[in-house]
């Protein structure tokens, strides 16, 4: 799946402001050279080479490349894939957020996280966690079949704390610190449920019609709005999880 780059800026920054939570707790320092794993549009790429970082930002869209590439053209962006990532030994850190629970072979993810690190350098991620973002799932899943008799695949892996911390020190990496943790997340505007779908899960209303994939998209938000809407907001069922990681010495 490739991206609409300009709607994710416009419509799902929250994604990049949370993001710039865990530059903190990276504390990137002056000289260090950091991969940013799933960069996106570039934002936290740049906010870490503010703080004097060499930074390579890799994203498997060419889409949020050439956005990133375009909005920081002093940075280094590239097309990757972080299941083969290419990199050996080069990196004082690597940095990821909101990233790796779209990557489904895990092990190849972590096996290279663990390659492109130093002795010693560090691996701070945040992603979706066991049964982040349930709730969409399961409503957008019965009204997609009752509606237009699609089956629902999710795209994503959402790992337990204790499988995936095992995995990384499998490959290598050492766990220092690891944290599963619910944060539910408003959704910006009174569409931003419909929103979060077409951004994230459009494959799944490729094709169906104008009036197939507006019945879909209604039924779910009906099915959702007793549990997920007050405030005036949407708020997302998020579940993260996140992990300080070295590799080992």
């Amino acid at each position: 799946m490739d991206w609409d780059a300009q709607r994710y800026l416009d419509r799902h920054g929250f994604i990049i402001e949370r993001g710039q939570g865990l530059v903190d707790l990276l504390a990137p320092q002056a000289g260090e050279r950091i991969l940013d794993l799933g960069c996106g549009t570039g934002d936290i790429a740049a906010a870490m080479a503010e703080r004097g970082a060499q930074v390579v930002g890799v994203d498997a869209s060419p889409a949020m490349i050439e956005t990133a590439r375009k909005r920081f053209p002093a940075l280094d962006f590239r097309v990757a894939d972080a299941a083969a990532l290419p990199f050996e030994a080069e990196f004082d850190a690597v940095y990821s957020h909101a990233v790796l629970h779209w990557v489904t072979r895990a092990e190849d993810a972590a096996r290279g996280i663990a390659r492109a690190l130093k002795p010693g350098g560090r691996f701070i991620a945040e992603f979706g966690g066991h049964r982040n973002c349930e709730a969409l799932e399961t409503a957008f899943a019965d009204a997609l079949k009752r509606i237009a008799g699609r089956d629902y695949r999710s795209p994503w892996t959402f790992p337990r704390l204790p499988g995936y911390t095992a995995l990384l020190e499998s490959h290598g990496l050492v766990v220092r610190a690891a944290w599963y943790f619910d944060l539910p997340t408003p959704l910006k505007g009174e569409d931003g449920l419909r929103q979060w779908f077409i951004q994230f899960l459009p494959h799944h209303l490729d094709g169906l019609g104008e009036a197939n994939r507006e019945a879909v998209l209604a039924a779910t938000e009906t099915a959702l709005k007793p549990a997920i809407w007050r405030d005036g907001a949407w708020w997302a069922d998020y579940r993260r999880l996140r992990v300080w990681a070295e590799r080992a010495t």
